[in-house]
């Protein structure tokens, strides 16, 4: 059994910053094992990784007090 969803979705749309073969140096700067590349376009050797994205920061929750669920 195969399955077709991937971990972020099918729609993730191409980038270097989370290629298999993309590498970020001190200054956090992406780049690629081969060679400088625009991060506009990916290259032939794109290949999706997932444990590269960095997940969204989720919105604070709003505080409650008893008041709020009082009928």
């Amino acid at each position: 059994m195969f399955f077709t969803k991937k971990l972020f979705g099918n729609s993730v749309a191409p980038s270097c910053e989370y290629c298999r073969y993309s590498t970020k140096n001190e200054s956090g700067k992406t780049g690629c094992r081969y060679g400088t590349l625009s991060l506009d376009e990916p290259c032939g050797r794109y290949t999706y990784d997932p444990l590269k994205r960095e997940p969204k920061v989720l919105p604070a929750m709003p505080e409650f007090t008893a008041d709020d669920f009082k009928l």
